[in-house]
């Protein structure tokens, strides 16, 4: 019997933003603007990055592979349109809940972790693209070949797809009978707290292939800018070392941020407030950072700022 009823919960209402309801219209205008630019600015950056062959390097082709991670990670698209995280989000202003499918959920949710996890990969990559750039600039061209940067590249989707592969396959298992109603804005851990079948097992992965992915990643990340500002400190140019801390400090705050709601969520120990604060936190990373990585790592990098504007002067 209880599996019969189990088999019955195919749809669920995701109850979105937690907010007061005179902040409706200025919430919504600003997540809508906020995404219209997260859009634009990292589908536009590949675009000026792919039509300026003198960008044709490592460091900017794994620049456009995060903006497109980042595009990817804002809007998690499914096989609906109206399925995309932030789709979802932003009608829920106008309704008191959205109604969402188990299959939908799924993908989203597979969707999501491959964008995520991706992510991670190509920030550490980026790092170890730097410090071989800063620290070793003579063997740069014989280390970072374009044979190594496709395998970088390839191994960190390939990364991503696995891990959201391991997680969707033990989500399977899972069976719903007790609550369709989902504390979010999309489909994520929520969802593993709803189920009638013991989660254990799929908290006990999030928990350890989350948790070494972003162990890996983290360390990468602090290990490479730790030899970048070392490096930089030792040719003691007043200038140089002003320069190097504005453009690692601007780098560090974007993964920071990245980083650290991720690991609050998929990591750290659950917390009483935990619907409200996994949503907050879900905001930083999917909405806040891939709109400010366009504006971090692209419009205080001159050579593509004046490719764009080349770009824009050709189109005018």
């Amino acid at each position: 019997m209880d599996e019969e009823n189990a088999t019955l919960l195919t749809k669920f209402l995701l109850t979105g933003l937690t907010y007061q309801s005179e902040w409706k219209i200025p919430l919504f205008l600003a997540f809508l603007i906020i995404y219209l630019i997260t859009i634009m600015g990292n589908l536009g950056l590949i675009a000026v990055i792919w039509k300026d062959s003198h960008l044709h390097i490592p460091m900017y082709l794994f620049l456009g592979s995060l903006a497109f991670a980042d595009a990817w990670l804002s809007s998690s698209v499914t096989h609906s349109v109206t399925s995309s995280v932030t789709h979802k989000m932003l009608i829920s202003f106008f309704t008191k809940s959205i109604t969402i499918s188990l299959s939908e959920c799924k993908i989203q949710f597979f969707s999501f972790v491959i964008s995520a996890t991706t992510e991670c990969f190509l920030l550490a990559t980026m790092a170890y693209d730097l410090y071989v750039a800063i620290c070793k600039p003579l063997l740069y061209p014989v280390i970072m070949t374009n044979g190594l940067c496709i395998r970088l590249l390839v191994l960190s989707f390939v990364g991503g797809f696995l891990h959201a592969l391991i997680h969707e396959g033990i989500l399977f298992r899972l069976t719903f009978c007790n609550s369709n109603i989902i504390h979010h804005f999309y489909c994520d851990i929520p969802l593993l707290t709803i189920s009638c079948t013991d989660p254990s097992i799929n908290f006990l992965m999030l928990f350890i292939l989350s948790g070494s992915i972003q162990v890996f990643t983290i360390l990468t990340i602090l290990v490479s800018y730790a030899f970048v500002l070392f490096t930089i400190l030792k040719k003691k140019s007043v200038k140089g070392i002003r320069k190097a801390f504005s453009t690692c400090g601007a780098h560090l705050f974007s993964v920071c941020l990245y980083y650290g709601p991720l690991l609050f969520m998929y990591v750290g120990p659950a917390s009483p407030q935990a619907d409200v604060q996994d949503m907050v936190e879900s905001l930083f990373y999917t909405v806040i950072v891939p709109f400010l990585n366009p504006i971090i790592y692209s419009l205080r990098n001159k050579q593509v700022i004046d490719s764009l504007t080349k770009t824009l002067k050709g189109s005018v």
